[in-house]
């Protein structure tokens, strides 16, 4: 993860913290979130020799995601939040494949998944969902915490 605290600070970026080695990155910036993602897709490509997609979430939409889990009963660690860079279309749960018994609900650009019996079993495949990635509720909540750090 240090070569991606290195390429944070590179685009300017201050306060770069990672979290777990898997591409969660909280910084500082006062550029726009476009002008963000841009700069790190731009890095992340000539790192990586191919696209990569970024999804930037400010502190105040971390936590309006964590917020808005419509399944707050539920394990952290069998929720997902699937991050997307745009709304998700209204009907993007009306095409899934392999349902057993996941929960679905869309977000503002999210769509949220309880695996009740656990992602590793599920057949769960989610068209809408191709281009994000997702993260757990457990990793959701650590994000939104190091985020709100003043």
């Amino acid at each position: 993860m240090s070569r991606l605290q290195a390429m944070c600070r590179d685009a300017g970026f201050r306060r770069v913290e990672t979290y777990i080695a898997s591409g969660n990155v909280v910084f500082e910036s006062n550029a726009a979130p476009s002008s963000v993602r841009a700069a790190l897709e731009e890095r992340m490509r000539a790192y990586a020799g191919k696209p990569v997609a970024v999804f930037v979430r400010s502190a105040a939409e971390m936590a309006a995601v964590l917020k808005a889990n419509p399944f707050p009963k539920a394990e952290p660690r069998h929720t997902y939040v699937i991050f997307l860079n745009e709304r998700p279309p209204a009907d993007a749960l009306d095409h899934v494949s392999g349902r057993l018994d996941e929960e679905m609900r869309l977000g503002a650009r999210e769509i949220f998944v309880h695996y009740a019996s656990g992602m590793g079993r599920s057949k769960l495949k989610i068209p809408a969902a191709q281009s994000g990635t997702a993260r757990n509720m457990n990793t959701v909540a650590k994000l939104a915490q190091i985020a709100s750090k003043p």
